[in-house]
């Protein structure tokens, strides 16, 4: 998949795209970390999200066409960053049938999105409905106003 031929035409996804195209070469001479961190950069690129902000929530939604709760996973990691995974795999081929084109993405995927200081981690729902996985944080009461503290004052 060529980043360069979408939306994503900055230097980060330059850099990205040069990544994905070293692991995709057949030299094995790329070592492990570079070669998972170019495919969770390439999961990453590939799944589109929406996020959506209420006065009372922020809702993250994402596109998951034919996928199953159990394929489908939603943490939340130290420092307040939410992370959607999971994984689309492959249909099984039937005796005699084979694919002539296979254009559905199969594999890994994965977003990370850092919340907001104001989002309440303990109150965080997913529903997935018609391929549709919505993730909904609620957010914590705005911070009560300090009142002016009065000093009496005392005569000597």
């Amino acid at each position: 998949m060529d980043l360069r031929m979408t939306a994503f035409d900055s230097p980060l996804f330059s850099v990205l795209q040069h990544l994905h195209d070293a692991c995709d070469d057949s030299d094995k001479s790329v070592s492990g970390p570079y070669r998972t961190y170019a495919r969770d950069a390439k999961a990453m690129a590939a799944t589109a999200a929406d996020v959506k902000e209420s006065p009372n929530s922020y809702a993250f939604v994402v596109d998951m066409p034919g996928l199953k709760s159990g394929d489908i996973n939603v943490q939340v990691e130290d420092n307040n960053v939410l992370v959607i995974s999971g994984e689309r795999k492959r249909e099984e081929e039937k005796e005699g049938a084979k694919y002539v084109r296979m254009e559905r993405r199969v594999g890994k995927f994965m977003r990370k999105f850092a919340l907001p200081e104001n989002a309440n981690t303990d109150k965080i729902s997913a529903v997935c409905q018609d391929g549709v996985l919505t993730v909904t944080v609620e957010k914590l009461p705005p911070p009560e106003p300090k009142k002016p503290k009065t000093i009496e004052v005392k005569i000597a």
